[in-house]
């Protein structure tokens, strides 16, 4: 049984827990992550979910992604996800979310991170990822519109290459 911190509307925890899988109540919200890690070469690493997951089987997403768990700041959970997925381990202790994205349930942090990973250091999850690569934004495109990558909207998946770099709205 999986325990996840219950937030309000203005991301403050309200001291209740929820169990994955049971209906929230309205007005509950609660935090999940992404991580985009890309490399020096401008490609992101992104995994192929389990064909036996209930949700996208087989399609190609994000880097890791998840829920926080009870106890879990933001950092938390993406470092945890990190580790869990792909045996990457690094230090979200001064690293902030170059995006928070609200969806009807919650809030979804998406972290970017430059680093060149080898890909033949990481220890997959069996329950979770199938499949790691590297993979630059127009390919990343194209297995979307070909239905092998989750269908987050394209605009997303530009923003994300976009603002790799640096915080904020604005170009330097």
């Amino acid at each position: 049984m999986e325990l996840w911190d219950v937030y309000d509307i203005n991301r403050n925890k309200t001291n209740r827990t929820w169990v994955r899988g049971k209906m929230l109540q309205p007005g509950d919200l609660h935090l999940v992550i992404h991580v985009c890690i890309f490399n020096f070469n401008g490609e992101m690493l992104i995994q192929q979910r389990q064909s036996f997951k209930d949700g996208w089987p087989n399609m190609w997403d994000l880097t890791v992604g998840g829920s926080a768990v009870a106890g879990d700041t933001s950092q938390m959970a993406a470092q945890r996800e990190l580790d869990e997925e792909l045996g990457l381990q690094l230090d979200f202790q001064r690293i902030r979310p170059h995006l928070t994205i609200n969806f009807e349930n919650g809030f979804d942090d998406i972290y970017l991170i430059e680093e060149d990973v080898q890909l033949r250091t990481l220890t997959l999850q069996y329950e979770e990822v199938q499949n790691v690569k590297w993979a630059n934004r127009e390919e990343i495109i194209t297995m979307s519109r070909n239905r092998e990558f989750i269908p987050y909207y394209e605009s997303l998946i530009h923003l994300l290459f976009d603002s790799r770099y640096q915080m904020g709205a604005f170009r330097k």
